[in-house]
């Protein structure tokens, strides 16, 4: 009797290893159809490492099944730190890491034995990755943030870049300045709609008193 129950308890214990598989690989592929640092073996690993860790925790830490499992927690928060980085404007890789995250969570809830709270994890997470990105391109084309660096030969240019600003229906704001020989390099913050920065990059190549820009 206590031999069938084992033989159930690893069919059982592979079974829900499969299932963390192929959760972790549908999640991955969305990740490394989008190109991102954390690809399809990434968040492979990620669900079966915690689900397999989980599974471990019940069984070898019967009076304290918590410790084990909790030490998840810690281990995902440094492989998320890795996937971030800086970009030359904005921090880039949060979503990943975040993503990597609530991997381990599905990978966890697979291993404790809640296959269909797992799956509707898994489903919300495909749902925001994939959907809402509809929703934050609508933002971005109609409240879109740029930082330029805008170089001209003469200080009194400053007012010429505002006016360029104002005709292009963006808000500005100016957060530095740097001075070398012959150069004014201006640090402007510019807020409107995406088309609009279109405008003005178009703009700016074909104006004479801009030497150089950057975004």
């Amino acid at each position: 009797m206590n031999f069938l129950q084992d033989h159930y308890a690893v069919q059982n214990e592979l079974l829900l290893i499969v299932i963390s598989v192929f959760l972790g690989l549908l999640i991955g592929a969305e990740r490394e159809y989008r190109n991102k640092s954390a690809g399809l073996r990434t968040f492979i690993l990620v669900c079966f490492g915690s689900c397999l860790f989980t599974i471990l925790s019940i069984k070898i830490g019967v009076g304290n099944p918590d410790r084990l499992a909790a030490n998840i927690i810690t281990g995902i928060g440094f492989l998320g730190a890795g996937v971030i980085f800086k970009g030359d404007n904005k921090i880039e890789g949060i979503t990943t890491a975040t993503t990597i995250w609530a991997t381990a969570s599905i990978g966890m809830a697979v291993g404790s034995g809640y296959v269909y709270l797992s799956m509707l994890g898994t489903a919300l997470v495909l749902f925001i990755l994939s959907s809402l990105t509809y929703l934050q391109n609508f933002i971005d084309n109609h409240h879109k943030i740029r930082e330029y660096r805008i170089s001209v030969s003469n200080a009194g240019d400053v007012s010429h870049c505002e006016a360029k600003f104002k005709e292009h229906h963006l808000r500005y704001m100016m957060i530095g300045q740097q001075y070398t020989q012959g150069s004014l390099t201006i640090r402007w913050r510019l807020t409107g709609e995406n088309k609009n920065h279109e405008a003005l990059m178009r703009s700016l190549i074909s104006d004479p008193k801009i030497t150089a820009y950057q975004f």
